[in-house]
């Protein structure tokens, strides 16, 4: 049995990179990186035409009703260009928490906007895998009040926020008593930012009385983040490959030393086996829910050493180049480092992993 992409999957993983090799290349992402933009509307527009805010949107409200593993093949093409998109929080967790915890009438208002493009979303949700000192958000009479950290995809037309009792909320952005202060961060094709909230009005998603939905979506997301490092390690290899087939010293291309090839080989047995465990953990989430929150975290804490290891292996094979703003490589070595710590560092996951194994097992049996 061979367990791997369709070939729809593999014809939309196709159609998605043909456009962002044309419209997102090293030099657009360049730009928006250096230049202090708040978002790269043109790129967005296009993968709204392409439809891709509506894979997870069901058919009833306008979208294409696809699954994670479907999201997560374009979260790898999205990594292996860098690509400056709200496509985690808007195309992702805005509709799976909507579908999952949103009323009819909720749903019914914010799912179509979300697959027509018309709204992008970011979230609020780390307090919920790391609370902070002075963060955390309180709900009271339909109203918000605390600060969220880490906000990501900062520059959004809605915002889904986790309060502390696990539940979600939908607050515009221009909602009374919002305020938004961008953070630096070394990836910054991705805005993240802290949202403080003084009696802002919210929407909760009701239909979550226990704080469910909260742990799904982070699942899903940390799925969509490992996946985003899979693209970028790959691209990193195909780099250093490249370069190295290139390169010459002592009157001989640097690929045919073998030092260099041991490193090469040792990011491809790296990222390959990953590429099986990523595609399964998004399986689990439509197919096998009791199965998903382990396979999610452990597809969350490998791909985080895997991209670490690919970053930092191949900024050697590129020597002094891989520093350099010439080649770009360091685009993608943020990129990693900035999915390492998102929605949960890997030793975070790796314990919530280990908690979620004994619980299924019943506990320590340990005498």
């Amino acid at each position: 049995m061979e367990f791997g992409l369709s070939e729809e999957q593999t014809a939309l993983q196709d159609n998605v990179n043909r456009y962002l090799d044309e419209k997102a290349p090293l030099e657009r992402v360049r730009q928006f990186s250096d230049g202090g933009q708040e978002r790269a509307d043109d790129i967005w527009d296009g993968l709204v035409e392409l439809g891709l805010p509506a894979l997870l949107v069901p058919e009833a409200h306008g979208g294409i009703e696809l699954g994670a593993l479907d999201a997560a093949a374009v979260c790898e093409c999205l990594g292996q260009h860098v690509t400056p998109s709200p496509f985690l929080s808007t195309a992702v967790l805005a509709p799976t928490a909507i579908r999952l915890a949103g009323s009819e009438e909720q749903q019914n208002r914010y799912l179509p906007q979300i697959a027509t493009g018309d709204a992008t979303f970011g979230a609020a949700l780390s307090e919920a895998t790391g609370a902070r000192r002075d963060a955390g958000v309180v709900a009271t009479k339909a109203k918000l009040n605390g600060k969220a950290l880490f906000a990501i995809d900062l520059y959004s037309d809605y915002y889904l926020v986790a309060d502390t009792e696990n539940r979600l909320h939908v607050v515009p952005s221009d909602a009374n008593g919002l305020t938004i202060n961008a953070l630096p961060q070394i990836d910054r094709t991705r805005p993240i930012g802290e949202i403080i909230l003084d009696d802002t009005p919210s929407d909760a998603l009701l239909n979550d009385s226990q704080g469910s939905t909260l742990r799904s979506i982070i699942d899903i997301g940390r799925i969509m983040i490992a996946a985003d490092t899979l693209g970028a390690s790959q691209e990193m290899l195909d780099r250093s490959v490249q370069y190295a087939l290139e390169r010459e010293q002592f009157n001989r291309v640097i690929a045919s030393f073998q030092a260099v090839k041991h490193m090469c080989a040792e990011m491809a047995a790296e990222i390959e086996p990953s590429r099986a465990l990523l595609w399964y953990a998004a399986h689990t989430i439509d197919e096998d829910p009791e199965e998903s929150h382990l396979n999610a975290c452990h597809a969350k804490a490998h791909l985080a050493e895997v991209g670490s290891f690919v970053g930092k292996t191949a900024t050697i094979v590129h020597g002094g180049m891989g520093f350099t703003d010439l080649l770009g490589l360091h685009y993608w070595f943020k990129r990693i480092g900035y999915n390492r710590q998102i929605l949960g560092g890997p030793e975070l996951v790796r314990e919530e992993a280990a908690r979620a194994r004994t619980r299924r097992s019943g506990g320590d049996r340990r005498t």
